[in-house]
């Protein structure tokens, strides 16, 4: 069975991968969980756009991944407006999908929510906040944002 991979699988392939497997290991597994898409011609384009999200995604080498620093080092205002009781409680929590959003609504760079690590699992309460982001290549970068009452 020609599968085109959506998302990465161990000891298969990456994202737009064109993979051959065992027909009841595609129609049991991969496809019901949205691993993986039938090949056809039309999926052979929705390929090219999976790839081209990666690549804009990707930090190219460690130039890249500095100038990426010193562009998320010097952000400033960034908030992350989240609904709050009138104590100043939060409803939910901030997560590390908020503030990747956030520091792009910023006018920051797009970082992928997976790069982002929390100083705690999530932040639940309102103030000034900072998270490390990992860029790749041995580069981190300190970003500071704000939890606000939305």
């Amino acid at each position: 069975m020609k599968l085109i991979l959506t998302a990465d699988v161990d000891k298969l392939g990456a994202p737009g991968d064109i993979v051959e497997v065992k027909g009841g290991y595609g129609r049991n597994f991969l496809l019901p969980r949205g691993l993986a898409i039938v090949a056809t011609p039309g999926a052979e384009r929705q390929i090219e756009s999976i790839k081209r999200v990666q690549e804009a995604r990707e930090v190219r080498d460690s130039d890249h991944a500095n100038e990426l620093k010193q562009k998320l080092e010097s952000l400033a205002d960034v908030k992350v407006a989240v609904k709050t009781s009138d104590t100043g409680k939060l409803f939910g929590s901030v997560t590390a999908g908020d503030v990747a959003s956030a520091i792009k609504s910023a006018g920051g760079p797009a970082v992928d929510k997976r790069a982002v690590h929390m100083p705690k699992e999530h932040i639940k309460s309102t103030g000034a906040q900072s998270v490390v982001v990992e860029l790749g290549h041995d580069t981190t970068a300190k970003v500071a944002f704000e939890v606000v009452p939305a």
